[in-house]
């Protein structure tokens, strides 16, 4: 059964969406949402990367459930090791933290370069509750400790993961708690029970994140690429890639470059590649000339119709 807070939570969610001004880094949503928590220290600012938002839906009458749309972060692998990328997913309305943490535990990301950060058999209760914190119940003491192998650095991104996904679903900056059997846990060997704050973007994001097109589209002719990064001089190059040959390369301009993730956005033209499966990768610059770590870099696949 959904509890009162979570069904208000849904409506709230589901009300203001539309209403809420885009801010920050979070203006590349295609579906013209607010956004989630980036790296400013103010817990009443209006978050930044993307969040909530209505998902056109059959009315409830209908026995069709409303969705609304939420922002998942899950783990994938940069230049200097884990980092977490973004996907927006829709989640039924009447509980999108449960939604989101049942996908972020099992790890059910769409592009498969992702995962879970979490151990396998890790799973969360469906009672999160938002007041003025984020509490999250453990359904078992599987993620309480750190994996053999996983390092502290990697666990403390991994626990970024879950923050990250829950603030930008209630959109707020609210610390989040993690409980199991009724007190304060750990998470991955981390302490949760004072609360654990963002981290700043540039520390546990990736620096380059593709919001569309999204993982497996069909496209034609052109379409609009789009995501948030933060690269030298606001400089993302992109490629098109047909197994370890580009075929076609281009750039687009973000809306800056420091402190933050940036919005970008540019059209890329396909009318002249034959049909078939394609990697678009979106990347970092690179002013080193590979001299250095290397850029950092998001793709989706691609099926050009």
């Amino acid at each position: 059964m959904t509890s009162p807070r979570a069904r208000a939570l849904a409506l709230t969610v589901a009300a203001t969406a539309t209403a809420l001004v885009l801010a920050g880094c979070g203006d590349d949503d295609p579906k013209n949402t607010a956004s989630d928590p980036g790296s400013s220290d103010d817990a009443t600012s209006s978050p930044a990367d993307g969040a909530p938002t209505s998902e056109p839906s059959q009315a409830e009458s209908s026995g069709v459930p409303e969705t609304v749309t939420v922002p998942i972060y899950f783990v994938g692998d940069g230049p200097d090791g884990p980092v977490l990328f973004r996907e927006f997913r829709a989640v039924e309305a009447d509980n999108p933290m449960a939604e989101a943490l049942a996908l972020l535990a099992a790890g059910d990301a769409l592009d498969r370069d992702y995962r879970t950060p979490f151990p396998d058999g890790a799973s969360f209760k469906d009672d999160a509750s938002y007041d003025e914190s984020i509490l999250v119940n453990l359904a078992d003491d599987t993620a309480t400790t750190r994996p053999q192998g996983m390092s502290t650095a990697e666990a403390k991104v991994s626990v970024q993961a879950l923050v990250y996904t829950l603030q930008g679903i209630v959109q707020n900056r609210s610390p989040v708690s993690v409980h199991f059997d009724g007190r304060p846990t750990t998470l991955l060997g981390i302490d949760t029970s004072g609360g654990v704050k963002a981290a700043p973007e540039l520390d546990v994001l990736n620096l380059v994140s593709v919001t569309t097109p999204e993982e497996g589209r069909t496209v034609s002719g052109s379409f609009t690429a789009s995501g948030v990064a933060s690269s030298f001089e606001a400089t993302v190059p992109w490629e098109i890639r047909q197994g370890d040959q580009v075929v076609k390369e281009g750039f687009a301009t973000a809306e800056g470059w420091l402190e933050k993730l940036y919005p970008w956005e540019t059209e890329v033209d396909v009318s002249d590649l034959a049909p078939g499966e394609y990697t678009f990768v979106a990347l970092t610059d690179d002013p080193s000339g590979g001299e250095g770590r290397g850029p950092s870099e998001d793709s989706k696949t691609i099926i050009v119709g």
